[in-house]
Parts: structure tokens; sequence; C-alpha cells
């Protein structure tokens, strides 16, 4: 098949930028050509403009669905970026327990979910928390665009190595081991998130505003008038309050759609 030229490139770039957000550098084009050319080999086409033409008129979603199972990076691991975690369970859920003891009910969205291990954390995190707290809801949404690893995520099945990050008390009550090298998050868990497939770029399909956004390493890949975006829209869903928890490498322009600095990588809406 022919090798993927400039012209390609682009279109295909201008296509992901304009439906997911995602703005991939000229230095992307050979990522692009090596995760696709498979699939295309496959499909019998002769180049990529075929496979382009192909996405446009497929009307069953399956190769669309396929193609951003290819273009998304998933990267993730138990416990990444640790302090987030610690501030959520010090000091974002205290203050929801003490401003929501009437309604008893924890709204959070993990809108970067991948293969699961980021939600499960903040779910176990919960689970602990609320223990001697009885009647709270802490069923929470958590989201990606790439339905491979959503799957992945719904199953809850993970090799036993990569829980090492993890306290041995939560290995023990929320995990079972399967075999000598996997384990399964316990029901209790995964009951209590709920996996959907969200575009960040698109409608969000919440009526009641969110407490918590976890939004990690994900708008690295979007330009600044798209981040801006989308911060906005977190902002407008957000109850006052609210904490947005961003990566470490990524940033809030200055006017941060009205977010107040907490401390790295975390805002709060006034």
């Amino acid at each position: 098949m022919k090798d993927l030229t400039n012209a390609e490139f682009n279109t295909i770039r201008a296509y992901i930028k304009s439906n997911y957000g995602i703005s991939l550098s000229d230095e992307k084009k050979t990522l692009v050509h090596s995760r696709l050319r498979s699939t295309i080999q496959e499909l019998g086409m002769e180049s990529f403009s075929d496979y382009y033409d192909y996405l446009l008129k497929d009307k069953s979603g399956e190769a669309l669905t396929r193609f951003v199972n290819k273009i998304t990076t998933n990267h993730t691991y138990f416990m990444r970026e640790t302090e987030h975690f610690y501030y959520f369970r010090d000091i974002v859920l205290p203050y929801i327990e003490e401003t929501y003891a009437t309604q008893k009910d924890v709204r959070l969205w993990c809108t970067a979910s991948s293969s699961g291990e980021e939600p499960v954390t903040l779910q176990m995190i919960m689970q602990d928390y609320f223990k001697k707290s009885h009647g709270w809801n802490t069923q929470m949404i958590a989201s990606d665009i790439s339905a491979q690893v959503l799957d992945k995520a719904i199953q809850g099945t993970y090799p036993t190595e990569t829980l090492a990050n993890l306290p041995k008390a939560w290995t023990t009550e929320y995990f079972t081991k399967i075999d000598s090298q996997f384990s399964q998050v316990k029901p209790s868990i995964l009951k209590e998130i709920l996996y959907r497939r969200i575009n960040l770029v698109e409608p969000y399909p919440f009526k009641k505003k969110m407490q918590v956004i976890f939004c990690r390493n994900v708008m690295i890949y979007f330009d600044t008038e798209t981040r801006n975006n989308v911060v906005k829209r977190f902002y407008d869903i957000m109850e006052s309050g609210g904490y947005l928890f961003i990566g470490h490498s990524e940033s809030i322009s200055n006017s941060g759609a009205g977010f107040t600095y907490v401390k790295p990588a975390i805002y709060r809406k006034p």
C-alpha cells in the first residue's frame, strides 16, 4: 500500500481536531501511519485516502470506533500522581461530607478513565472514607472516547503486579485473585462506576452539576482554544465550591474560565 502523504495526514489531522478536539503536530505523522497501516491493509485498501473515504461513508459506527481506538493514546496506572488522591481524600471528601450532608450524594466525573485504574482508585478511596457514614451515594461517572479501553475498564481485570502501588488493605478488600498473574476488582467497586463513552468536545449528558471533575493528562492533546472551551464547559457544569483536577504537565490559562488556583494541577470553582 502507499505511504501516508502530507496531504492525507493533514486531512486526517483536521478530521480528528474537528471531531475530538485532539491536535496532532507534524511529528505525529509517523504515529498515525503506523497505527492505521495494519487496519488499512486488513481492509484491502491501497491508500490512506481510500480509508478516509471509508470512514466518512460508514454508517454502522464500527469503523469510526476502531479508528478512535487506534489513534488515541491510553497510558495510566494505579495511583498516578499520588498527591491528587491524598488531596481528594483529606480535603475534598470532608468538604463534600459537610456541605452535602443532607443530600448524601457525591457527584464525581472521571473524564479520561482509560482502562479504569483512576476511577477504581477514586472509588476505593470513597468507599473507605464513607464506611462510617452510612447512606452516602458514591456512584460515579467514568468516561473515555475509546470503546476499546472502556471494555477493559468494565471487565476490571488487571495484572496483579500493577497493584503494587496500592495499600495492602485495598488489594485484600477490593480485589480477588484470579490466578498467579491477574486480579479482579470486586463487584462492590465496579457496580459504583458507570462507564460511558463521552467526547469532551460534544454536549455532556448530565442533569446534575458535578462536585469534582478529574480530567488529567487529556488536555495536553488539545490546542489552546479547545482546552479553554472544555475548561469553560467544566466550569458551567460544576457546583460552586467544586474541584477540578488536571494533569501536572497541563495548565489552565490565566482566565481559567473562573476557576481559582488551589495548588499545582488543582483548581476550584468559587
